[in-house]
């Protein structure tokens, strides 16, 4: 089997570079022109690309799947038929003659697929992990076909590939997680001879398949972990996930217009913010990368020029704090045991959090009770359920998780005395270190998350002050410079 060479400082003219194309980059025909721009810029680095659905499809798809499980039949197929026309008129904007026809006929199955399956939610009156699946990678499928076929109208030497043939899952449906080594030789096998005849590798994002061939996702956002995934597999020189923001940044730009890019972090730092609320990176995005020290940059496809962000193994910085992040919609989850408690126990109450599909953030225990912060509610009843008879189990909605971030920030205890001195008066719930030693995080309503990160952003990147200007000269009164009688 035909292998790549292991990188030594990144040798970009023997190891390719992943290109992951967001929603954004690829959301109209002007866009898609963009990125093949993008793309041509950086053909002699061996590019392999990796597409998300355009812009708002994936929650189009799931909105059609839900109204499809209520029996709403005319409300899915409307969507649908607004999904179709915005790929259709796309195709017909960016693809001419027999490509044309080739490539309407493709999205046309690709899309009796999905009335079919629509069909089928209709008549089950549910709407499975494994369907939403189904559906939802849909999207990454059509797009990716889509961008294919305008890259090759515009001339670059693009084959598509289906990445359900590749990236190999388990079966844990809409949260995937890779079986490693047969999706890295699967990538091998496909991906290398494509580069070696100087071609550009193009597939989904976010989709992949288990052993069986059933459709897999990766979660939301997964087509960042997709190129990662693709990179770590080709040790890749670098991977680039080009969005519609000029890079990290410091906070959410919406809630403080002041926020600014990150020109250069850590993987920790950048794996903190992502499982912390930060919504640039998936969180498992940096695993592949940081397994073989590959550098991610986050770039905006709207402004190419731009320097973005460079995430690498170790990134120096005079900066205490990296970042603020805000994770919203968090349940105060309080479990009583009946008895002390232990590592089985404690084991016993995770495994229940697991099967019902309810990641835990942060986790806090004392004697008889553990303390834990959830990102989805729905499932608590049925952890409640499960718990009874051994705990239990209360929570509190509407809860916004905050988080400093920022290399050795716990070593710094005067740190922590000015957050709390500067949202003292907001009712703070729960403060807690965590695992690492770079992260700070405290709970609040949600109501006033988007007060909390203001002034913890004023406090740790106070806005710059522009230099005073220099005093103009003196002038001598003479008899051109004297006031004017009055």
């Amino acid at each position: 089997m035909s292998e790549l060479p292991r990188q030594h400082g990144h040798d970009a003219s023997r190891n390719p570079l992943v290109m992951k194309l967001g929603g954004s980059s690829i959301e109209d025909a002007g866009a898609i022109r963009r990125s093949w721009r993008i793309l041509e810029s950086r053909l002699s680095l061996r590019p392999v690309v990796i597409v998300s659905a355009l812009a708002g499809v994936t929650d189009q798809l799931l909105t059609a799947g839900k109204a499809a499980a209520r029996r709403s039949a005319d409300l899915a197929n409307n969507i649908f038929a607004d999904v179709h026309f915005r790929h259709a008129a796309l195709a017909r904007e960016l693809v001419a003659g027999t490509e044309q026809e080739n490539l309407l006929s493709q999205l046309n199955e690709d899309f009796n697929d999905m009335q079919i399956l629509a069909q089928d939610l209709t008549a089950a009156g549910e709407f499975t992990p494994a369907t939403q699946d189904h559906l939802m990678g849909l999207g990454e499928c059509i797009s990716s076909k889509l961008v294919c076929a305008a890259f090759q109208q515009a001339g670059l030497a693009a084959v598509h590939v289906d990445a359900r043939s590749c990236i190999v899952t388990d079966d844990r449906h809409t949260y995937a997680t890779p079986l490693w080594e047969l999706t890295n030789e699967n990538l091998r096998r496909t991906l290398v001879p494509l580069l070696q005849s100087g071609q550009v590798p193009l597939m989904a994002g976010f989709i992949g398949s288990t052993r069986e061939g059933v459709p897999t996702t990766l979660g939301r956002g997964g087509s960042d972990f997709s190129a990662a995934i693709v990179g770590g597999a080709l040790h890749a020189s670098r991977v680039e996930i080009w969005t519609d923001v000029d890079g990290v940044m410091t906070t959410d730009p919406k809630v403080c217009p002041d926020a600014r890019v990150i020109a250069r972090m850590s993987f920790d730092e950048a794996s903190e913010m992502a499982c912390f609320g930060a919504k640039v990176l998936h969180p498992a995005t940096l695993l592949p990368a940081m397994r073989e020290n590959i550098p991610v940059h986050v770039l905006n496809a709207r402004n190419p020029q731009g320097e973005g962000t460079q995430i690498v193994a170790h990134a120096s910085t005079t900066n205490v704090v990296t970042a603020v992040t805000a994770k919203r919609k968090v349940a105060a989850v309080e479990i009583e045991t009946w008895e002390r408690m232990n590592v089985e126990l404690l084991g016993a109450i995770c495994a229940v959090f697991d099967q019902h599909r309810c990641p835990i953030d942060v986790m806090v225990t004392s004697l008889g009770r553990v303390s834990l912060l959830v990102g989805s509610t729905s499932p608590l009843p049925g952890v409640a359920a499960d718990l009874e008879g051994v705990a239990k189990v209360r929570w509190e909605n509407h809860k916004a998780l905050i988080c400093l971030v920022g290399e050795n920030i716990r070593r710094q205890p005067e740190v922590a005395s000015r957050v709390f001195a500067a949202i003292s008066d907001l009712d703070v719930r729960l403060s807690c270190q965590g695992a690492s030693d770079r992260t700070i995080t405290f709970l609040v309503e949600d109501s006033k998350a988007d007060e909390s990160v203001q002034r913890l952003h004023r406090l740790f990147f106070p806005e710059k002050t522009a230099p005073k200007a220099k005093s103009s000269p003196v002038l001598t009164q003479t008899s051109e410079t004297q006031p004017a009688a009055r």
